[in-house]
């Protein structure tokens, strides 16, 4: 007999978020830190050692189920459902910032260019 596992409807809500607001695959963020975090220089021996924060802890969580998250995990992603929130809200000029913008959002798991 299996017993299902009830979560904290604040997980759950938070679970749903984060998964609406990281709109970008796990594979294609990674690629896009390993991008980031490269820099000037070549990677080092282990290249996703070298991922910009947050998006390891992001990646990190997004390999996981939900029944598997710890409270650092919850945390991670209220965190990045309100920086992905607060950036959104807060759209720069068309520009060079624009770019930036889109950017930091990029980092975050987040693309404006995709449709919801």
């Amino acid at each position: 007999m299996v017993r299902e596992q009830r979560l904290d409807p604040e997980v759950e809500l938070i679970w749903e978020d984060f998964h609406a607001e990281v709109n970008v695959p796990s594979e294609q963020l990674r690629q896009w830190l390993l991008t980031r975090g490269s820099g000037e220089e070549a990677f080092g021996a282990n290249p996703d050692l070298d991922l910009p924060e947050p998006g390891r802890r992001i990646l990190r969580v997004l390999s996981k189920r939900k029944v598997d998250l710890t409270p650092d995990d919850v945390e991670v992603m209220r965190e990045a459902v309100d920086r992905i929130r607060a950036l959104t809200a807060d759209r720069p000029a068309r520009g060079a910032a624009d770019d930036k913008w889109r950017h930091a959002l990029l980092d975050l798991g987040h693309d404006v260019l995709v449709e919801r």
